[in-house]
């Protein structure tokens, strides 16, 4: 497995396979500039990585909030061209975001395909303790938005505890950041006939939702910041 700092290890073939999709298709994406070139090593063949994975799976969350081709080639041409697996994996989870709740019945051998990796049953069950999966009889029940997110995690070398206890701590301040900005926009809806807020209510949500990432983002390095400048003995603490 590649990850952020890791030379691309990948062939087509495989990069094909890890992302679901075909080799055909991500020669298309090539040519039409949505995905970087391969590194090229001996025997000049194509090194594909987790850079190439990350945008394979955002221009599949674009196409599935109904994006044309055409659209997707200005959202990527847009985008800024140092941003890292990360910060596209976060891109993506904005645009999931978009799209109203759901969920779908999948079967093993189709999550398996959906997560882009092979999943034991350690995974499934920590995937069902986040939330993701529900067991269905043999079947799975998964929220597809968090369904890629999930599966990150499964390689975050966390606790399950801290995992879940995260997992609380953005559902309670979410909640919260929701209520509190839909007071504030409650009076500016309440002359609106309900056509109009719920135009508003389309129109505002991916502004507020990148927002919201944004600040988070900013806060969170700078509790970061300040965590590291403490001394190993106030960690402790």
């Amino acid at each position: 497995m590649t990850t952020d700092t890791e030379e691309p290890t990948l062939t087509i073939d495989e990069l094909a396979a890890r992302a679901g999709t075909t080799v055909r298709t991500v020669r298309f994406y090539s040519t039409k500039g949505l995905l970087p070139p391969p590194v090229i090593g001996a025997r000049r063949v194509g090194h594909y990585g987790q850079e190439h994975l990350s945008r394979l799976a955002l221009i599949e969350e674009l196409q599935q909030q109904g994006m044309t081709l055409a659209a997707i080639e200005r959202y990527v041409a847009q985008l800024p061209p140092d941003l890292t697996p990360h910060d596209l994996a976060i891109h993506r989870a904005v645009v999931a975001s978009w799209a109203p709740e759901g969920t779908e019945t999948l079967e093993r051998r189709e999550l398996e395909r959906r997560a882009g990796r092979a999943l034991d049953e350690e995974d499934v069950e920590r995937l069902v303790a986040m939330g993701v999966v529900v067991l269905d009889g043999d079947s799975y029940r998964v929220d597809s938005g968090l369904l890629r997110l999930g599966v990150r995690l499964l390689d975050v070398p966390v606790s399950q505890e801290a995992i879940l206890a995260s997992r609380s701590v953005l559902i309670e301040h979410s909640r919260a950041a929701a209520h509190a900005l839909s007071r504030v926009f409650r009076g500016e809806v309440s002359q609106r006939a309900a056509q109009d807020v719920k135009s508003l209510s389309a129109h505002m949500q991916p502004l507020v939702v990148q927002a919201l990432l944004t600040t988070f983002q900013r806060s969170l390095r700078e509790e970061l910041r300040e965590w590291l400048k403490e001394s190993p003995e106030d960690r402790a603490g």
